[in-house]
């Protein structure tokens, strides 16, 4: 079979990039051997599901279901496999997963013995994971198999001429939730009908994050909001408008860090506020952030050595840590979130869910959530420091901030729930009401 050939000639490619590539070879090391580790290393003792996601941000849509699910059946085992080392290095110690492991290469053998060894009661494939011999081996073992938080295009294999073993994938699957309308319009215009429009999962997590983050003593202090530490609201009131940049890049840094003296100085969005302005750099290393306090000049301090006095006098606060960020937007005014000059932006969504107006580089159009915002009024692409001075200038006017404020989080409401949706869907299959 060409498709079993294939990915034969794909694993030995990884295999010689191994020498010279570390991605390769971690991928590579983490698959060697596994049968014999993979028994050692989880046995099921109890019903299983099996989540798969390719990569990390596959994961952050699966997680919501995830975690939802083992709150609502402690009893079953949930093993999480990754296909790529960028996933399952960061969350092999994930605290909801009975077991995380890497996914052996999709030949038939491999599929029938994985399985063999996890025997899954129900399966969640997240987004964009078709892997043929692992459907099918599913599908003839009669196991109920859901792909979550899917997103077609009409450019995809499955919807062109050429496209018919693409399509008997789809086949496999019990029940497909897309994120939007399109999806399904397309999915059914190639005959398909077990397709539910759920929305997106990760729109859940954020905003439970917003409603529950904690707040945050050393930030509040930078932002003057230590009086609003009481406060139920996700959102705090601040002295200061704060510039919140997240997930930064050097290219994003030239756009921004042009404008802080400028907006110290004389930009406000709202009554005689003056600006400050956090960084989260995406790479957090010492050198990096070396980088950036260098260019910020000498009103910058690192959280990692600020106190909360320290702070207070700061005008630029720069972030050398990670998993803090998607909580601290609820000390912002607006956000920058960074990657739009390179391959594409990071979350916008986590900002949106605390209001916030969003701005981001021009590559933006693969993310169905920055397109949304933009065509809403809620976020604002920029190519250079003018346009970034000129969204800022029309988000002055209180009435402009609000309505692009009040279009994210309509977007996010709107959007809520595909978590609870696919967790019905499945408890129906498991035989229990939902």
């Amino acid at each position: 079979m060409l498709y079993e050939l294939a990915i034969r000639l794909i694993t030995l490619g990884i295999r010689l990039a191994a020498f010279f590539n570390t991605k390769a070879r971690v991928w590579i090391t983490g698959r060697r051997q596994w049968r014999k580790r993979y028994r050692a290393d989880f046995q099921p003792t109890a019903k299983v599901l099996w989540v798969h996601a390719a990569s990390l941000g596959e994961f952050e849509q699966g997680r919501p279901v995830i975690e939802t699910f083992r709150e609502r059946f402690p009893d079953w085992q949930v093993v999480l496999s990754f296909f790529s080392p960028s996933g399952y290095e960061i969350r092999k110690n994930y605290p909801h997963a009975t077991w995380v492991c890497y996914l052996p290469a999709d030949t038939r053998r491999n599929a029938a013995d994985f399985l063999d060894l996890i025997k899954p009661d129900a399966v969640l494939f997240i987004k964009y994971e078709f892997w043929s011999n692992y459907l099918a081996e599913l599908q003839k073992r009669g196991v109920p198999t859901l792909l979550v938080s899917a997103l077609f295009r009409e450019s995809q294999p499955f919807f062109r001429w050429y496209g018919a073993f693409w399509r008997r994938m789809l086949t496999c699957f019990t029940h497909i939730f897309v994120q939007d309308q399109s999806s399904a319009d397309l999915l059914q215009g190639i005959g398909f009908q077990n397709i539910s429009v759920a929305g997106d999962t990760r729109v859940d997590r954020v905003l439970n994050i917003a409603e529950n983050a904690p707040g945050n003593e050393i930030v509040a202090a930078f932002a003057g909001a230590e009086r609003s530490q009481g406060l139920t609201s996700s959102q705090a009131l601040t002295t200061y408008n704060v510039f919140i940049a997240g997930s930064s890049w050097q290219p994003d840094e030239a756009v921004f860090l042009p404008l802080q003296s400028r907006l110290m100085a004389s930009s406000h969005l709202t009554a005689d506020l003056a600006w400050k302005l956090i960084i989260a750099p995406h790479e957090p290393s010492a050198d990096n952030v070396t980088r950036i306090l260098q260019s910020a000049g000498p009103g910058a301090i690192r959280y990692s050595q600020a106190t909360p006095a320290s702070a207070r006098e700061a005008d630029i606060l720069i972030i050398d840590n990670i998993g803090l960020l998607n909580t601290l937007y609820r000390y912002g005014t607006v956000a920058y979130i960074g990657g739009g000059f390179g391959k594409g932006i990071h979350n916008t969504l986590e900002p949106a869910a605390f209001g916030l107006p969003v701005l981001f580089g021009p590559k933006y159009e693969k993310f169905e959530e920055a397109r949304q915002f933009v065509t809403r009024g809620g976020a604002f692409p920029v190519h250079h420091t003018g346009e970034l001075a000129a969204v800022l200038e029309k988000l002055q006017n209180p009435e402009e901030y609000r309505r692009a404020s009040d279009a994210v989080r309509g977007y996010l409401e709107q959007s809520k729930g595909a978590t609870e949706r696919i967790l019905s869907f499945l408890m129906q299959i498991m035989g229990k009401n939902p």
